[in-house]
């Protein structure tokens, strides 16, 4: 999990003076980092000290490797990490021949090291941009989108920046649909997906939804138009929604503080309790970080109160409106005190169910879109698939997406690629549904838009809303991820444009950007970039799996299988059995389950890895050096502790 943390930060800069660099590459600085020069290095170092972004601007190099190698050399003369893979990057925003190298570090330095080198499209050829990421986990995941809008911002002198402002969109024709549809479908076939649901809108009406592959992989039943899909996080923008039906009613306000709407809601932190509004629940800038794994090991049929419960014990870390953080459980909140606002009285996760259907789904004619997991799986629903150990596509438990329901309105609804576009109509309706009467008020649609925290260059975080003008153009969207499932909605205010794209397989998660691009590219004449992006994201794709497996060792040799007790608990997360059949290992929690191969780490350590389809790389490190045998689990701010239960 912790090599996630640098999959949306692969681009590259150099700086010098004030917002170029000696060779008069422009770049906007990191917020809040602080910047020190030598000759043509220039380091930015975070708030918190443990976390530099260097920048070296070199005359010659022979290639992307030497590039790095020199840039080393200047910077860190003694540096002498493994290479754990070189990867490229496509040519975009001028740059060409780039190449990402990751080393390796051992999970108990909590860190990640990284090096990018990119050369600029024009010019004689032999000069090279690279960036040194030197960072903690914990820094890296909270300061993601400073470092982010650095790294995109940083362009060649004299680079044109693409927009389509003023342009008008050609149309979704039926030829221009099938062109999307069958850069899909390659793409599925490439990466071994499935099933997709998709929809396009044009001039702000539905021109085709349907499916392409099947719902669940060796069965033939196709997906259709009503296939249902899991479109975990885009239930956030559904959620602000509610929120605005409550503003409406006159029920909440935005800037009401929270704990005065609704009592039961508090933070670890009394201060920052009273700091946050109706508005903040939603907003990511609060400074409380994710925190998934307090859900994704708790039980799915608990009730939504629980939220709450844990709520009630998480700490920011960061300051407020300092930036973007993601919360699943905030915005759980969130919807849950907009329907004890709404239907009081009402147990908070059924006035939430309840007030999403007569509110929203209804009005919009979103006939199937729902909550119950069990009215799902009688129907016509998609199932999960993940990678298995030997790379291919199987089938996935959906054990592990039930933990999201107490916490639902973050990322638990069921849609199909029919009901996603009611959705994205009534966006571009600006909160008006297909009869042309208001769902939400114009001004709370609109409220819901305004930005309350950067996340990149020309882009912020509203309510449950991405909104992005990287092209001189309104682009607003939402993705969701829960295990198998990956889909997102896009759509231009501007132009009555809109797309959404639903998928059964993890593997789906790559069709997401390189979709959007390409849909730009078909109704602007955008320069041709998603083909390539996509290619080159399938080929790090397998190579980043072919290489973890190179790492891990399988079956578990007798000496790692003794060094487990048989059980174990953690106070945050509860208990872990091991399972131990067939020659293989489980480890065994009480909600999912995984199988686990052994890593040995670059310090002596042993990490033992889940590598189920959808649950793989969930990483448990050995502590050889505590009193009990004990087995340690993070994410990037958080650390819980598994030990033997007797």
């Amino acid at each position: 999990m912790r090599r996630l943390l640098i999959a949306s930060l692969l681009a590259l800069a150099f700086a010098a003076s004030a917002d170029t660099t000696s060779t008069g590459h422009s770049y906007s600085p990191p917020e809040a980092f602080t910047p020190s020069s030598t000759n043509n290095v220039l380091k930015f170092t975070a708030p918190e000290g443990d976390a530099t972004v260097t920048v070296v601007d070199l005359a010659s190099a022979k290639d992307a490797a030497d590039a790095v190698a020199q840039a080393w050399q200047l910077v860190q003369p003694d540096f002498k990490r493994t290479l754990r893979l070189a990867t490229p990057r496509p040519s975009r925003n001028g740059w060409v021949d780039q190449q990402a190298f990751d080393y390796e570090t051992s999970p108990n330095e909590k860190l990640v090291l990284q090096a990018i080198a990119r050369r600029a499209s024009t010019g004689d050829g032999k000069a090279w941009v690279v960036l040194l990421l030197q960072a903690a986990e914990g820094t890296l995941e909270k300061r993601s989108a400073p470092i982010g809008k650095f790294f995109s911002s940083l362009r060649p002198m004299g680079y044109e920046r693409e927009s389509f402002a003023g342009r008008t969109a050609k149309p979704l024709t039926p030829e221009r649909v099938e062109q999307l549809k069958a850069f899909i479908s390659e793409g599925m076939r490439q990466l071994d997906v499935p099933g997709v649901g998709l929809s396009f809108i044009d001039g702000n009406r539905l021109v085709w939804a349907g499916g392409l592959g099947v719902r669940e992989l060796g069965k033939p039943t196709p997906v259709d138009a009503d296939t249902l899909f899991m479109a975990a996080s885009n239930t956030k923008a559904m959620t602000t929604a509610l929120l605005a039906r409550a503003v409406d009613a006159g029920k909440l306000r935005w800037d009401q503080p929270a704990a005065d709407a609704y009592p039961g809601f508090k933070l670890a932190d009394p201060d920052v309790t009273k700091s946050v509004l109706i508005k903040h629940l939603v907003c990511a800038c609060t400074g409380m970080p994710r925190q998934d794994l307090d859900w994704l090991f708790a039980d799915g049929r608990a009730p939504a109160r629980t939220t709450f419960d844990q709520l009630a014990v998480m700490k920011p870390t960061s300051k407020f409106g300092e930036v973007f953080q993601y919360s699943n459980l905030m915005v759980g909140a969130g919807g849950f005190i907009a329907a004890a606002s709404l239907k009081p009285g009402k147990e908070v996760g059924a006035a939430y169910d309840e007030a999403m259907q007569e509110l929203l789904f209804g009005p919009l004619g979103m006939k199937n879109t729902t909550f119950d997991y069990a009215r799902v799986m009688r129907g016509n629903h998609a199932m999960p698939h993940g990678d298995a150990f030997d790379g291919s596509t199987r089938r996935a438990s959906m054990d592990l997406n039930y933990t999201i329901i107490p916490a639902r309105p973050a990322g638990a609804v069921w849609t199909s690629a029919r009901d996603f576009s009611q959705w994205v109509l009534m966006e571009l309706a600006k909160g008006r549904g297909p009869d042309g009467q208001p769902v939400i008020s114009e001004a709370n649609w609109a409220e819901r838009y305004r930005p309350q925290i950067m996340v990149g260059e020309d882009a912020s975080y509203g309510m449950g809303l991405f909104i992005d003008r990287q092209y001189g153009i309104t682009i607003a969207s939402h993705g969701g991820d829960m295990l198998g499932f990956h889909s997102n909605m896009i759509w231009l205010p501007e132009y009555g444009v809109g797309v959404t794209i639903l998928t059964n397989a993890d593997a789906g998660v790559l069709l997401r950007g390189p979709l959007q691009r390409k849909l730009l590219e078909v109704i602007f004449d955008g320069r041709p970039e998603a083909d390539e992006r996509l290619k080159v994201a399938i080929a790090n794709r397998k190579a980043e799996a072919d290489k973890q497996r190179q790492l891990l060792t399988l079956p578990i040799p007798a000496d790692a299988l003794k060094a487990l007790a048989a059980s174990y608990r953690s106070p945050e997360l509860g208990a872990l059995r091991v399972q131990r059949q067939g020659g293989k290992m489980r480890f065994v929690f009480p909600h999912w389950n995984s199988e686990v191969a052994l890593r040995k780490n670059e310090d002596g350590t042993q990490s033992y890895m889940t590598i189920d389809p959808g649950i793989s790389g969930i990483e448990f490190v050995r502590d050889d050096k505590a009193a009990k045998p004990t087995l340690i689990l993070r994410d990037a701010q958080h650390e819980y502790r598994f030990v033997a239960a007797r």
